[in-house]
């Protein structure tokens, strides 16, 4: 089988499955495992990491506005790679090439081709992806056991924090404008032992007024900025911390603000979401989790 991803964590499923060598092509966005390094890269976006994020976001927001995509994708690549079975997503128009934009761009493919698009809204959707890619590709086996030990992950966090008092907690998506959490986070902050007071379960994030954070008065705030990593988000952090009152926030009084790798471990709805429940149990109960999350994962403000 002749494989291509256009997701990140599409990608992360296909290769946790055993199927690197199977992957053909990948999006401008897929960098791990390391193992993909040199293969066919066949999207672009429009926006460039220099940018800021509020210029980011604008930059976004004119491209969506128009119905432009804020992607292009190399079709003749495309066709020229021969893909049995392509993977994308129609959740965000941010965050990968969207399954319109791909099927437009894969006119030229065989017939045969198959485009599938995968669509988690919760936490265990991920874990259904897991086993839906594990059944595409003749690895029906191996997904089931993924998704198994995945599973048992995700129970043994929640076995972990159960009977403690539950943290309430605000997860950022986006430093300006903020973007509070939506789909699969505030399941993963009720896993590890909190409750996200801004977020939306299985619906997309959303934008939220400063003083909506602030009237929230959380207990403790996750920095998670989409596609960002620690480093990233530290570099930016004065979008937040400049803010009126950020400094009176009870969160930022008692130094639980945390800066965590959105990218890797919350964006992305593959087998290393787990990893980002641990991460996300570590920060709201330290006293049952200590120092087990290294600095490039979670860190303080």
């Amino acid at each position: 089988m002749r494989i291509v991803s256009l997701l990140p964590s599409a990608t992360e499923i296909v290769c946790a499955l055993g199927l690197t060598d199977a992957l053909v092509g990948v999006s401008h966005d897929c960098d791990y495992p390391p193992e993909i390094r040199g293969k066919p890269v066949l999207s672009e976006a429009v926006v460039t990491p220099d940018l800021t994020s509020p210029a980011v976001d604008a930059q976004i927001r004119g491209h969506l506005h128009t119905g432009k995509s804020v992607y292009h994708l190399d079709g003749a690549e495309l066709a020229r790679l021969r893909p049995d079975l392509i993977l994308t997503q129609e959740l965000c128009a941010v965050c990968a090439p969207s399954y319109t934009l791909v099927t437009q761009a894969a006119r030229m493919l065989d017939a045969e081709t198959r485009i599938v698009s995968l669509e988690p809204h919760g936490l265990f959707d991920i874990l259904e992806n897991i086993v839906l890619v594990g059944e595409l590709t003749g690895r029906q086996a191996e997904a089931r056991a993924l998704a198994g030990a995945l599973r048992a992950r995700i129970e043994r966090v929640r076995e972990r924090v159960a009977g403690r008092s539950v943290v309430r907690a605000a997860c950022l998506e986006w430093l300006d404008p903020i973007y509070a959490a939506g789909h699969w986070i505030p399941e993963m902050v009720a896993v590890a032992g909190g409750r996200d007071v801004l977020g939306r379960p299985r619906a997309p994030s959303f934008v939220v007024e400063w003083e909506t954070v602030r009237a929230a008065a959380p207990d403790e705030i996750v920095l998670r900025p989409c596609g960002f990593d620690v480093a990233r988000t530290r570099a930016e952090i004065r979008l937040l911390t400049a803010r009126d009152g950020c400094a009176d926030l009870v969160a930022v009084r008692a130094g639980r603000v945390y800066l965590t790798d959105g990218s890797s471990y919350f964006s992305r709805p593959g087998p290393r979401i787990v990893d980002g429940v641990a991460i996300l149990a570590a920060a709201l109960h330290p006293e049952v989790f200590g120092h087990s999350i290294a600095p490039d994962m979670l860190d303080h403000l």
